[in-house]
């Protein structure tokens, strides 16, 4: 669980730093726009049809700076706050319904699809991209749980790696079978009355609480019907989502003596969605944005099924 904490701890840093530099990025791209033509900043942009080794060494130097730095800070400024101990495992395979784990597959399964897409801007080879790209999630990941088993306060979570390895295991998995993404892994966030109750845990406030509060996440295995069917009456983008969340958590465990009525239940989804990747321009530039954007569940109508055998219908569902 640790490792997801200390992944939602820095995306809450990135978020506030996007926050101030959001402008500055803004400005830069309406500059660029005026001095670059349309063609150069597509041609930026568009994977290089064969190895481009100046890319290629500005991805590897990039991602091997970038994660070096993330495990050298987590050291010095988030583990020093607790003690160090010896090598130690232990067993969270229970804790918010499984909600935690599921961040893991996510957040493995994202940081490999990134890895490799990276990688195929640099015009690296399909199998290289699988072995050196899409493996970046669950090598991080796997690096943060080794700090964690050496934190009195944490341990090393086999639970865990399983779902780092599940995240990996879809992205790659895919890429052999299909040489696609056929099945999406994607994340949508509400709003939830429990944050308030404990928000030290579960966030203070709409920032920290997308992160933080398990009870307002969703994830969804979203799959494109198309690639399947193949059929030309529906239209490409279109996907069926099927969701998965939970409800009634203010602790990981669910018999916590200080909060001994939480109500814990599962709640399964299944709704409709757009692959954003799969909407068809020649513009390089919204290309990016789409595959940026693609990890978020697009609001649609969908029907909810928990475990207490309640069906209920949302007529808009984040």
């Amino acid at each position: 669980m640790r490792e997801l904490i200390t992944v939602i701890y820095l995306l809450k840093v990135l978020i506030n730093k996007v926050r101030s530099i959001f402008g500055y990025i803004m400005f830069f791209l309406l500059v660029s726009s005026s001095l670059f033509s349309q063609s150069t900043f597509n041609s930026f942009l568009k994977p290089s049809d064969s190895l481009n080794i100046s890319r290629r060494n500005t991805v590897v130097i990039t991602e091997a700076t970038l994660a070096t730095a993330t495990l050298v800070g987590l050291n010095q400024l988030w583990y020093a706050d607790y003690e160090r101990s010896s090598f130690k495992t232990l067993n969270d395979s229970g804790e918010w319904l499984q909600m935690d784990k599921m961040g893991h597959v996510f957040s493995s399964y994202q940081l490999g699809r990134l890895g490799s897409n990276t990688l195929n801007w640099a015009g690296v080879s399909e199998k290289d991209q699988l072995i050196y790209g899409s493996t970046l999630g669950f090598g991080f990941l796997t690096a943060v749980e080794v700090l964690d088993g050496f934190s009195e306060e944490w341990g090393f979570s086999w639970t865990d790696m399983a779902a780092n390895a599940t995240g990996t295991g879809l992205y790659v998995g895919q890429q052999l079978l299909w040489q696609e993404q056929r099945i999406v892994l994607k994340y949508s966030f509400h709003r939830t009355r429990f944050a308030k109750q404990r928000p030290n845990k579960l966030g203070n406030g709409l920032s920290e609480e997308f992160l933080k509060d398990y009870n307002g996440q969703t994830y969804w295995l979203s799959a494109n019907i198309n690639s399947f069917l193949k059929t030309e009456t529906i239209p490409n983008w279109l996907n069926v989502a099927f969701g998965y969340g939970a409800e009634g958590m203010l602790t990981g465990e669910a018999n916590d003596p200080l909060f001994l009525n939480q109500n814990r239940r599962r709640q399964f989804y299944l709704s409709l969605d757009v692959d954003l990747t799969r909407i068809k321009t020649n513009s390089q530039f919204l290309k990016t944005i789409f595959d940026v954007f693609n990890v978020i569940k697009v609001p649609f109508p969908t029907l909810e099924l928990n475990d207490n055998g309640r069906v209920n219908w949302h007529s808009v569902y984040f």
